[in-house]
């Protein structure tokens, strides 16, 4: 795997950088793949004393069939709808073996996030489970075919909301969901910032409790998109505050991370055929709900 000489950290060699690789190449991942962008880094970060935890989705494949795998760490696959089940199951397997520094790690799409799996996500983070759940969210169900889910924005094409037809109403909220659970810390984050993706997975990492991590992550596919475009489209998805880059702490303390450079909404959304039908009074309204958000946001950080 090519290494990048930008996210090298201080002081580390290229000799040091290289072992700290968890993926091998091999995977089968689509070029551009924002969701195996953002495995790669979190694994950096995290290290080898992690267990990761897989439910249905793109990244049930990715590794490659049994028994080959392009993971260096223990890696459960599980049923869509049982992530934050399986995770209390292992971190309570663990407490009775007294091990207290192993990472748990549930990585799961939007669709076992936001949709199938939000009843169990929702019960481990009010038992305040120590492990770390991490939502990849490509806004559909990608792997079985590009359906609409929760985390689908308004006026999206997917092959269950076609063009003359688009989904009609916003993308779930999930951020404040699990904020309004008081869990110790949630972040957003993107492959196209891999520094703050890094030191968030090391924040999260020194946490005891429920860490939620959400990521935007791009699928050439789903989003119709040049594989080469990926970590641009995702950057402006930033930049014009479609998606905002903060923390919350123990559901109160807000911090915005990374000041979008406050582009129109229409530069992120025309790089992308899934919203290529739009019309100029739907650009609009997206434009007005996604300043809306943003406003509530800057109020909860000050």
């Amino acid at each position: 795997m090519r290494t990048d000489p930008h996210l090298f950290k201080q002081g580390e060699s290229k000799q040091s950088y290289e072992q700290s690789e968890m993926m091998t190449s091999g995977h089968l991942a689509c070029p551009g793949c924002g969701a195996a962008i953002a495995m790669r880094l979190a694994l950096k970060s995290l290290g080898p004393d992690t267990i990761v935890v897989i439910p249905a989705c793109c990244w049930a494949v990715i590794p490659g069939p049994f028994p080959y795998s392009n993971m260096k760490v223990p890696l459960m696959h599980t049923a869509f709808e049982t992530t934050g089940a399986v995770l209390s199951g292992i971190r309570a397997a663990l407490d009775i073996k007294e091990n207290k520094t192993t990472q748990i790690m549930g990585w799961a799409g939007d669709g076992g996030t936001f949709d199938i799996g939000l009843q169990s996500l929702s019960s481990a983070a009010e038992r305040n489970e120590d492990v770390i759940y991490v939502c990849y969210d490509n806004e559909a169900y990608m792997n079985t075919g590009i359906q609409q889910s929760g985390a689908t924005p308004e006026f999206t094409w997917t092959t269950t909301t076609p063009v003359d037809f688009p989904k009609m109403t916003p993308k779930k909220n999930i951020d404040r969901i699990m904020a309004s659970h008081g869990i110790p810390y949630l972040a957003t984050t993107s492959p196209a910032f891999p520094h703050d993706l890094m030191a968030k997975f090391e924040k999260a990492k020194k946490i005891k409790g429920f860490r939620f991590i959400h990521i935007l992550a791009s699928c050439t596919a789903g989003w119709k998109i040049d594989s080469e475009k990926s970590i641009e489209v995702m950057r402006k998805a930033v930049d014009s505050k479609v998606f905002p880059i903060f923390e919350v702490e123990n559901g109160e303390k807000y911090t915005i991370n990374i000041e979008p450079k406050g582009i129109p909404v229409q530069d992120y959304l025309s790089m992308q055929g899934r919203f290529r039908h739009m019309t100029q009074e739907q650009i609009e309204s997206y434009q007005q709900y996604i300043d809306k958000s943003w406003n509530w946001l800057k109020k909860q950080a000050r």
